[in-house]
């Protein structure tokens, strides 16, 4: 039977050892709203904002100024005038542009001919998010166009034609009529129905900074003791190995529940984040930190110095903060990636999180991501308690 005598006279020392610390406080007290506001804001819109752009308007049209002023009203787009060898090959980095458009000679004339000539659109392929949706963009916006010149041209019909339309069919007419208005998709967002993207990286956000702080904190509590002595005099007492892991545990675990506190009230009062379900997102967020904390006392464990611990968290934590799914889905990894990232604790929290927030699920679509967490949990605790001794001797 565990002692909790002896767990909390430990856990004391602990608390004791934090609070004299005073480094260690402010970074409990600044880091995490800090971070939240600072991740919160970099993923905060996903959309694109003022990409820097140029053009070339060889034409010199009415068609190529009414297009590039509509083009121009997207605050997609920082656009700039450019002027060089329509035709040869255009540079973006030395202009330190992202995109350019060239609207060719003969691009009105195209348009009323019968003929409309391509605009050559020339992206920098180094960001593989940012070229699609330039490109979407620019897709977007010609259709626009498109329609405006379409709706222009039969509102400008001679009425000899309307009237020789109306001796067409019924059916004809209601064909002609199909063709000529845009075939739309009714879209209806489920779960995310603003498409927010800081509803979506928010688990992120929040189990990283809880991970990294959480990991790297309890990492260096018993290779403190070691290097000052102390581990050595607990481990000769007759305190349990259980017994010295939960007093180290414990008083961390009340300091992660103040960082999670923190940072979710953060997303919520500043961003606007909802959260669902407080019961069952609670308990996630606790097997998390239990999982998290039991890491970081085994990576304590095996650490001769504070150096060596922070060294290895860190080793452990650049995988996890790449490949957890924590800002982009994991089904974009190779399969052999995913089957690793399955492994992090991070990604279950994240999964669990999302599928309660945004899905508004219950208990059983994430069990599987629960029970991954507890057993990791008695894993990393059990196994530290046990190799506490042994490493040390």
């Amino acid at each position: 039977m565990i002692s909790w005598n002896a767990v909390l006279a430990i856990a004391y020392k602990e608390f004791v050892h934090v609070w004299r610390d005073r480094r260690v406080m402010l970074l409990i007290i600044v880091l995490p709203p800090f971070f939240t506001f600072l991740f919160g804001h970099a993923f905060e819109n996903s959309s694109i904002r003022d990409i820097p752009a140029m053009y070339f308007d060889v034409d010199q049209s009415k068609e190529s100024r009414e297009f590039l002023d509509l083009i121009k009203a997207k605050d997609a787009f920082n656009w700039q005038p450019w002027s060089g060898d329509p035709n040869g090959r255009v540079e973006l980095f030395p202009a330190g542009v992202q995109a350019a458009i060239v609207i060719p000679g003969g691009w009105g004339r195209g348009l009323s001919d019968g003929e409309p000539l391509p605009i050559r659109a020339v992206l920098d392929g180094t960001d593989t998010n940012t070229a699609p949706s330039v490109q979407g963009v620019l897709q977007e916006t010609l259709g626009d166009y498109q329609s405006k010149r379409r709706d222009d041209l039969i509102e400008n019909l001679p009425d000899e034609v309307i009237d020789l339309g109306k001796q067409l069919s019924e059916g004809v007419r209601h064909e002609f009529a199909s063709m000529m208005t845009p075939w739309d998709v009714k879209i209806e967002t489920l779960y995310n129905p603003k498409l927010s993207f800081i509803d979506y990286v928010m688990p992120g956000i929040v189990g990283l900074i809880l991970q990294l702080l959480t990991v790297t904190l309890i990492a260096s509590t018993v290779t403190r003791e070691r290097e000052v002595g102390t581990l050595s005099q607990l481990l000769v007492t007759p305190l349990r190995q259980s017994e010295i892991v939960v007093g180290k545990v414990l008083p961390y675990l009340v300091i992660s529940m103040f960082l999670i506190a923190s940072t979710i009230a953060v997303g919520n009062l500043h961003f606007g984040v909802r959260f669902q379900q407080p019961l069952l997102l609670s308990l996630t967020c606790f097997l998390f930190l239990l999982f998290s904390l039991g890491l970081g006392l085994l990576i304590s464990v095996f650490s001769r110095t504070q150096t060596q611990a922070i060294q290895f968290s860190i080793f452990f934590l650049l995988p996890v903060m790449l490949l957890s799914g924590a800002f982009a889905p994991l089904n974009q990894l190779p399969r052999p990636v995913r089957l690793c990232s399955e492994l992090f604790p991070l990604t279950h929290f994240c999964r669990a999180f999302r599928n309660i927030n945004l899905h508004r699920a219950h208990i059983s679509p994430i069990a599987g991501d629960l029970l991954f967490l507890a057993i990791g949990t008695v894993v990393t605790c059990v196994g530290a308690a046990f190799l506490l001794r042994s490493v040390d001797e």
